[in-house]
């Protein structure tokens, strides 16, 4: 799905970032051709009995995160009225009742604003250590990242028995425990519940709110009440705000290419000289063993590279065993 993004699991960077519905990618690519036995005719070799075998295929292990792309995400503690919000605003069809822990995974809406339009997402409730994993904080954390503002939603009526200042400080300490770019990211906070608080709960919250510069709007979601001031307000500001683009250091994966592709180790193992190279090894599994232009190939490319001379360096005489992969044959001079 859009959003996900494609890690390399070697080296931990980014390999691409899926932003756009259709989008596609390439992590590993299969073998290169071999050469069809045509590609080995010459003028003594008119019916050649071998060909040369494909290249073997790249193998890359990946991870697939998955973040969300929304405009705005709704945060706060559990059972706070994030989901009834996005239901009331956008139509979604969300599971909504009274516990904790309601929603699982995020919720993706679209709210509609006279001629124009944006995406909310529902975050899942945060609770206090969720940026060390706890109620599976970091799961949630991480579709943040993309929204561009935030509306921080808080039960000011303490219908859970907590106080709505502490609940307000707990999120954002979560916010930037996690990320220092979550708790920059700009926040409009709305007073849930306000149906179910005194005048001296709201006037408290309102306040204190307001003393750290932010804005405030009492709500009532499953009323609607305050609902679209909420929204105004919400729109107003994201259209003044920049649209990010999220930037990678984006793992190359030529950086992993086999530089050592032709590259062949010699292995003196007691009266046995043993010889590998991924080069070789492509070779040899080309090799028809039943054929004596096959064979002669495979000799050609064993003197041609040099490695009867480097074998020679390493004492090998006539009637020595050389080995390859579980083959095994006496050199003779």
């Amino acid at each position: 799905p859009v959003g996900t993004l494609i890690i390399d699991k070697q080296t931990g960077k980014v390999m691409k970032d899926l932003t756009k519905h259709g989008e596609s990618f390439i992590a590993a690519k299969g073998g290169k051709g071999g050469k069809g036995n045509v590609r080995f005719k010459s003028s003594v070799r008119q019916a050649p009995n071998f060909a040369e075998a494909g290249g073997a295929p790249q193998e890359r292990e990946v991870i697939l995160e998955l973040k969300l792309i929304a405009d705005i995400g709704l945060v706060g503690f559990p059972n706070v009225g994030k989901s009834t919000l996005l239901s009331v605003v956008t139509g979604a069809r969300t599971k909504i009742d009274n516990y904790p822990f309601t929603t699982l995974t995020p919720n993706l809406g679209v709210v509609k604003y006279k001629d124009d339009s944006f995406i909310m997402a529902d975050i899942p409730g945060l609770i206090e250590g969720a940026h060390t994993g706890s109620g599976l904080g970091l799961d949630f954390l991480k579709h943040i990242e993309r929204t561009r503002l935030l509306i921080h939603i808080v039960d000011v009526s303490g219908s859970e028995g907590r106080d709505p200042i502490d609940d307000f400080n707990m999120i954002n300490y979560e916010l930037e425990s996690y990320s220092s770019k979550l708790s920059k990211k700009p926040q409009i906070v709305a007073a849930n519940k306000i149906d179910l608080a005194s005048d001296e709960q709201y006037k408290r919250f309102e306040d204190y709110i307001l003393s750290l510069g932010l804005r405030v709007f009492p709500i009532s979601a499953p009323i609607h009440q305050g609902v679209s001031e909420l929204i105004d307000e919400t729109y107003k500001t994201l259209v003044s705000l920049p649209i990010e683009v999220e930037k990678y250091d984006y793992f190359d994966p030529s950086e992993m290419e086999d530089r050592d592709y032709k590259k062949i180790e010699y292995i003196k193992d007691n009266d046995v000289f043993v010889l590998s190279g991924k080069q070789l090894d492509k070779i040899f599994r080309s090799t028809n063993f039943n054929d004596m232009g096959s064979l002669r190939y495979l000799y050609k490319y064993i003197e041609n590279s040099g490695v009867i001379d480097k074998l020679k360096d390493l004492g090998l005489k006539d009637g020595d065993t050389i080995r390859i992969n579980d083959f095994e044959f006496e050199y003779i001079e």
